[in-house]
């Protein structure tokens, strides 16, 4: 087994593991210095100090504990950030482009910074920001590192409060992004209007995913919208489904809509109209050629 500690960047941001088989002591919310893609990062402790297997072995360690002045350090960089974020946005806004900066990050040592932007207009954008990134990094006397961000992550740059009158679960506990499909919704029997099921980053709603397996098996055990049914009241066929409650709502022959527990439904081969059934397919073709034989009828007696 391999100890690794797995770490955050940024508050709620994406963890990591790294190498700490000389800091088997570290504790949880404990500040270290790793090594970094830009060189030494400073980091916090998400989980402490745990076996993994070989495959898994981190190729980046832990280099050392962070001290009082790291943090100091930090702090003073925070202050910069901010001084070159207001700086960055006058900048685009005097040269109109068609951009937005959200946020601006040094590293370590204060010799890189990161810009973090959404813009548009591709063909265009690339001659004036190469000019932009130029003149920036001679203002702010530092590298000056590019990167562009999706919608979501712009989101969870900028903070907000989402449909539900909270806070942005992105920006709150939610490290990763998963892949939302419209069929959430649709499984979750919600409104497939992509107003009302698109959050403040214009994607669809993070939150359609979270109970998406529940209800996936919850409607396993149910009927299919449409399916031909038998109930203790007779046969029919399913119009609604209720998958927290383990209910349908069924229409019968009489064209009375009842609701029935998935537990009161019998069988198909238990109801006394069908002596040997021959699946759905069998009855709606039977229950098509009835009706057409019956508007045949009607409309014979109508022409004489």
């Amino acid at each position: 087994m391999t100890t690794v500690v797995t770490v955050q960047f940024r508050p709620v941001g994406r963890t990591y593991d790294f190498n700490a088989h000389n800091f088997a002591d570290l504790e949880r919310d404990e500040y270290l210095i790793v090594e970094g893609k830009d060189g030494p990062a400073l980091v916090q402790v998400v989980q402490p100090p745990h076996g993994v297997q070989p495959d898994r072995e981190p190729t980046k360690s832990v280099l050392r504990r962070a001290t009082v002045w790291d943090l100091l350090e930090r702090e003073r960089l925070k202050d910069l950030e901010s001084e070159a974020l207001d700086l960055w946005q006058s900048e685009v806004r005097e040269r109109g482009l068609r951009m937005r900066v959200l946020e601006c990050s040094y590293n370590l040592d204060g010799g890189q910074l990161t810009v973090s932007y959404r813009a548009s207009g591709k063909r265009r954008r690339q001659r004036e920001m190469r000019n932009l990134q130029r003149d920036m990094a001679r203002s702010l006397r530092a590298r000056i590192e590019m990167r562009e961000v999706r919608e979501r992550e712009a989101a969870k740059l900028l903070d907000g409060v989402g449909k539900c009158g909270r806070q942005l679960c992105c920006t709150t506990w939610l490290r990763e992004f998963r892949h939302i499909r419209p069929e959430m919704a649709r499984t979750q029997q919600l409104s497939e209007n992509r107003d009302e099921i698109t959050g403040v980053c214009g994607r669809l709603l993070c939150c359609l995913s979270y109970e998406d397996e529940m209800y996936r098996s919850l409607t396993r055990s149910l009927p299919k919208v449409g399916a031909r049914v038998v109930t203790p009241q007779g046969a029919g066929r399913v119009r609604y489904i209720f998958p927290l409650k383990k209910t349908v709502t069924v229409t019968l022959e009489n064209d009375i809509n009842a609701e029935f527990g998935v537990d009161e439904l019998l069988p198909p081969k238990q109801d006394p109209s069908c002596g040997s059934c021959g699946g759905c397919t069998a009855t709606r073709r039977a229950e098509g050629e009835r009706e057409a034989e019956q508007r045949a009828q009607d409309q014979q007696a109508t022409s004489t």
